[in-house]
């Protein structure tokens, strides 16, 4: 048997949190909407969210979820690309952020307080599901270990932030 590889640490690749404290506030969000985001998401968008990473990828938090669901949310429902409806819809999966290249980034609730990556990839005009969960998903993402053929080759982590207001 193998020995198991664990995944990069955010720390590593994102350096210190640009935020503190915005769990509740995320928390607060998912209660409005009548769902419970998974841990990992809302201990990661709590501490980087509203940030753009790298200049390519940009990661909701607690001050752009409500507005960006509101806009763009809106948007993809119309999307016959995208088969979910979006929060704060019932039973809709969360946007959460997206690419300069237009990209959109969801979290589908599959049951059971799993919420997997999903995305719309605009480029290639297709909807795209992981089995994966946020907190698997995201520092393996970064890393460069998955998702190579339509997201960036990142430098040389730390990577740069830019909080987002």
């Amino acid at each position: 048997m193998s020995p198991r590889i664990e995944p990069p640490t955010l720390l590593s690749l994102l350096g210190p949190p640009v935020r503190s404290g915005e769990e509740r506030l995320i928390e607060t969000v998912a209660k409005e909407w009548g769902v419970e985001f998974p841990p990992d998401f809302i201990s990661v968008a709590g501490a980087y969210g509203d940030a753009l990473i790298c200049e390519y990828l940009f990661f909701c938090g607690a001050r752009n979820l409500r507005s960006y669901a509101a806009g763009m949310g809106r948007k993809l429902e119309a999307s016959r690309t995208v088969p979910h409806l979006v929060l704060p819809s019932p039973g809709g999966a969360l946007v959460w952020g997206n690419t300069v290249e237009g990209d959109q980034l969801f979290l589908v609730h599959r049951g059971d307080g799993r919420w997997t990556v999903s995305a719309f990839r605009r480029g290639w005009a297709d909807w795209y599901d992981t089995d994966l969960e946020f907190g698997e998903w995201f520092p393996r993402m970064l890393a460069g270990e998955i998702e190579t053929d339509w997201m960036p080759e990142w430098p040389a982590p730390p990577y740069e932030l830019e909080p987002v207001e």
